[in-house]
């Protein structure tokens, strides 16, 4: 009876162990920061792109890539729409893929 019971409190007890160890043992390490960096270098910007590059943007065509070179320098990427480059429904579209670098 006594190594019935002290089987199953050295079950009961490592599951136990086991169940609260995982929350301590993410199964991804992941870091902010380099998440960040990842998509901060996929972002486009504005200020130095080329006709070409603007235009793998979504809704942007060779018109609308024309005016945004034109339209140039942008202190912040909202002037696509502040200054009438952009309607507001394109702009929403791309504002996670743009941003306006400072020299």
């Amino acid at each position: 009876m006594q190594s019935r019971l002290v089987k199953w409190t050295g079950r009961v007890g490592l599951g136990s162990l086991l169940l609260l160890a995982f929350p301590l043992c993410p199964f991804t390490v992941t870091d902010s920061s380099l998440a960040q960096a990842a998509d901060q270098a996929d972002l486009l910007d504005i200020n130095a792109a080329t006709a070409e590059q603007l235009k793998t943007l979504p809704g942007i065509s060779e018109a609308y890539a024309e005016t945004i070179i034109k339209g140039r320098p942008y202190q912040r990427k909202d002037e696509l729409v502040q200054k009438k480059i952009l309607p507001r429904a394109m702009y929403e579209g791309i504002k996670y893929k743009i941003v306006a670098k400072q020299k």
